[in-house]
């Protein structure tokens, strides 16, 4: 797909973030939208920002994790546009918390989004793209998918599902020849709203603090936009890979996990030992 104008395009999650972002890019480009998002007032903030352009905007109040709601949301793009060439599977959630401690609430809460609401979208609006003769699959895992992480294991196991998941469906795309294709999205940090409105259960003496010290130490080490985020995923599809890396950090990592298969782990652990350690001596002099 080199160009985006007088293309139909359904983004998840679309009222904040790299969703948001990815609108706004399409929309420059002459890029029609059915955008969507579980809060009405996000939707309601995306088309205010998407109101100079000159394109179809329709909204779609949803949540991923819900299959027919995903299926409705295809067929009523289709339904409001006349076709659809590209969907993003966008919408996600965070979730820190270890694997002793973990509830299954939270695990399947976690999953039902991060990797069903991806199945689901694939899955609901891969025959329409089929119809449509040009389309392309976008779905965010995450440079989670590449690497392991202490308290992240539900979000680990999520995007390594959506990484499998979509390089299978790649391959199966480039065997039909069917003018569909898919990329797998790994962001690194992103200064979007994930780590605020996570779940921070049980992390022990894992932790890195209260949920508000978490997001501001995300937010001070995500050096990557969504602006920026929107235009490299863009750029990704418009190349047709089959994967791409979403900021120096992602590429960093990947390039850990490359070289020290394993070993990354080790200075993980080192790195969670220390904070272990600073913790308890914070807690003893307190």
């Amino acid at each position: 797909m080199k160009s985006f104008s007088g293309k139909v395009a359904a983004i998840t999650g679309a009222g904040s973030g790299i969703g948001q972002a990815t609108a706004i890019a399409l929309a420059r480009e002459g890029c029609h939208l059915a955008i969507s998002d579980i809060s009405e007032e996000a939707l309601a903030e995306t088309v205010e920002l998407l109101a100079g352009f000159p394109v179809r905007v329709s909204t779609h109040r949803i949540d991923v994790s819900d299959r027919e709601a995903v299926y409705r949301y295809a067929e009523e793009t289709v339904s409001e546009h006349g076709k659809v060439n590209l969907i993003m599977n966008n919408a996600g959630v965070g979730l820190g918390e270890t694997v002793e401690n973990m509830s299954y609430e939270n695990f399947e809460w976690l999953m039902n989004i991060n990797f069903w609401g991806v199945v689901y979208g694939t899955k609901a609006f891969l025959p329409h793209l089929k119809r449509a003769g040009e389309g392309h699959i976008i779905n965010i895992s995450s440079v989670f998918g590449i690497i392991g992480v202490p308290t992240q294991s539900a979000y680990n196991a999520a995007k390594f599902a959506v990484r499998g998941f979509t390089e299978s469906l790649r391959e199966e795309l480039d065997i039909e020849s069917c003018g569909v294709s898919a990329t797998s999205v790994h962001p690194g940090g992103v200064k979007t709203n994930i780590a605020r409105n996570s779940r921070m259960g049980d992390m022990g003496d894992m932790s890195f603090g209260s949920k508000e010290d978490v997001a501001e130490m995300f937010e001070k080490i995500a050096r990557t936009t969504p602006e920026s985020a929107a235009r490299t995923i863009l750029a990704a599809v418009r190349r047709n890979q089959r994967r791409v890396l979403v900021g120096a950090d992602a590429v960093m990592l990947d390039t850990a996990q490359r070289l020290m298969p394993t070993g990354y782990q080790r200075l993980l652990g080192t790195l969670f030992k220390s904070n272990r350690r600073k913790r308890a001596v914070a807690n003893h002099s307190a």
